[in-house]
């Protein structure tokens, strides 16, 4: 961390900056345990490359999440265009029971719903931007404020062929006819891969969020994407708010999104899954 970043984040603590040390925190931004003279100990995150609005948004999808009461999430401290201040929260062991408390913690989350399919402001996956205007539809929503414009931002970067637009389109159709596609939106996290799932105190905590109102499948077929969809997980998930029949074969078409992205960012091997789904599910 650079003095004057360290300078800044102490101005808005209120407290000059004592000690920092950098900590794992993804691929994308710095990230810092940073302690205060007055003892104080606080997350910073910080990315001078990073996109305007984008440690913002992810401020707001925190307060959005914490204000269902229904998993922890870590308190937001101060945001700049390039800084994110957070809640401490010490990492811990998972113990017996964690993923049950989390199934029951997604559950309330989603369960506590959102206005509309969307979100009040736009906001961020990575460093990819999202839509959220709202949409009247899931259908509607998913094709129009996900899949059609990652597409078209793997498309203009070589990493999917044209004929994708047409496979999205008929998606579409195929959405609205799913069991459970007309559930009320959602509470989503939106970027709920394994990495994204901390523990700290025994209990689950969700971070980095992308959030949006949606199907309440598309956060656990994140999780399932990346290992980390356990059955005591949905298990526990299901006790409080049951899914509909044939959840699990539906997880791989809401897996299209995360793979758009990855596609779109890392390349590799993700545009070839992608097309894969696309061809399984796309009429």
């Amino acid at each position: 961390m650079t003095p004057a970043l360290a300078r800044r984040i102490g101005e808005r603590l209120g407290a000059a900056v004592a000690d920092v040390r950098a900590v794992s925190g993804g691929d994308i931004n710095e990230a810092y345990a940073v302690t205060t003279v007055d003892r104080r100990m606080v997350f910073a995150k910080a990315n001078a490359a990073a996109p305007v609005g984008m440690f913002a948004a992810e401020a707001d999808g925190l307060a959005w999440l914490a204000a269902a009461g229904a998993v922890r999430v870590p308190a937001v401290i101060a945001v700049a265009d390039d800084f994110l201040v957070l809640e401490w929260l010490e990492p811990g062991a998972r113990p017996a029971g964690f993923g049950a408390a989390l199934g029951r913690g997604l559950a309330a989350l989603h369960g506590a719903g959102a206005p509309a399919f969307g979100h009040s402001r736009d906001n961020f996956i990575a460093i990819v931007p999202q839509a959220n205007a709202p949409v009247a539809t899931w259908a509607d929503f998913w094709i129009d404020r996900r899949i059609a414009p990652m597409i078209e931002r793997a498309i203009a970067a070589k990493r999917g062929p044209a004929r994708w637009r047409i496979d999205a389109e008929g998606l579409r159709e195929r959405v609205r006819e799913l069991p459970g596609a007309d559930e009320p939106p959602a509470r989503l996290h939106g970027d709920l891969w394994s990495g994204n799932v901390h523990a700290t105190g025994g209990a689950p905590a969700l971070v980095d969020p992308a959030v949006h109102g949606g199907h309440r499948e598309v956060d656990l077929a994140m999780l399932a994407l990346f290992g980390g969809l356990t059955d005591d997980i949905t298990d526990a998930y299901a006790e409080l708010h049951p899914l509909a029949a044939g959840w699990r074969e539906r997880l791989a078409l809401w897996q299209l999104y995360p793979l758009l992205v990855h596609a779109v960012l890392f390349g590799g091997g993700y545009g070839a899954q992608a097309d894969a789904v696309l061809r399984r599910f796309a009429r």
